[in-house]
């Protein structure tokens, strides 16, 4: 299925402004827990805007689930999460425990979209792996939010590119598939069985 011009262009747009906001360093200017603020307004903005324009939502919910799941490979950004604790740049608390919680989902969605299952099987592993991706990112999210708090500079690699893509455009396409999948799942269960 391919994606029309009306979707692709907000997104686009949306992906500038972000890479705009990282290179101009406006992160860096706000109190840390505003970015966190960004993050979840982004996100009701993205569920909003799926909610409200029905050819939008017509192509997510035309789409595969496993094209929704397979977007959290993007999580193998828990490596670099790793790369930056060891030179120092990310604080142990928030990069160790999210890199290796990001890398484990990732690979669990590769294996929850690829593994040859039955309908019913594969379901329920995307049921189980969106939970588990869904806490984990809360948990992540929460972890920046009290470093932030604390210790502002610990979070400092967040206000600049390439992790200022992660609240400004990343983090919230992933969290809202999250709630998309749950609202599929849901919805989906409730159709009669042909």
């Amino acid at each position: 299925m391919s994606t029309p011009l009306s979707i692709r262009l907000p997104v686009w747009l949306w992906l500038i402004a972000a890479i705009l906001a990282g290179q101009f360093r406006l992160l860096a200017h706000i109190p840390a827990p505003a970015v966190q603020g960004i993050l979840l307004a982004l996100t009701a903005l993205l569920l909003l805007v799926y909610f409200k324009v029905p050819s939008l939502r017509a192509w997510v919910d035309g789409l595969d689930l496993r094209a929704l799941v397979l977007l959290h490979v993007t999580r193998f950004v828990g490596c670099y999460f790793l790369l930056l604790y060891q030179r120092g740049e990310l604080p142990y608390a928030y990069a160790v425990p999210g890199g290796w919680g990001d890398n484990l989902v990732a690979a669990l969605a590769v294996l929850v979209s690829v593994l040859p299952m039955k309908v019913a099987t594969r379901r329920h592993a995307i049921a189980i792996w969106n939970t588990i991706g869904l806490l984990e990112m809360l948990l992540f999210v929460f972890t920046a939010c009290q470093l932030g708090l604390q210790s502002p500079w610990l979070m400092k690699a967040f206000t600049h590119l390439p992790l200022s893509l992660l609240p400004t455009f990343l983090l919230p396409l992933l969290l809202g598939t999250h709630v998309i999948i749950y609202l599929r799942m849901a919805r989906e269960q409730k159709l009669p069985a042909l």
